[in-house]
């Protein structure tokens, strides 16, 4: 199951669970889609694609709440 983190590491933008916008790797480094498009659709971290993240949503998301642990990297 996807961590779902709630922060672009880049700029730190919220990135809610049950909204679009957010991009993720395989490895889960998260960012926005404006950081994502700066970065060309890479991973500044591992080098992989970055791709659309899931919306998680409803009972899903009460279920299996998201990760409050925020990755930003001032």
């Amino acid at each position: 199951m996807l961590e779902m983190r709630p922060d672009c590491e880049r700029c730190g933008v919220d990135l809610p669970a049950d909204e679009p916008g957010a991009f993720i790797c395989s490895f889960e480094c998260t960012f926005c889609a404006p950081c994502a498009e700066a970065l060309d659709d890479r991973c500044p971290n591992c080098g992989g694609e970055l791709m659309d993240r899931p919306v998680r949503a409803g009972d899903a998301l009460a279920r299996h709440p998201a990760s409050t642990q925020r990755h930003y990297k001032a």
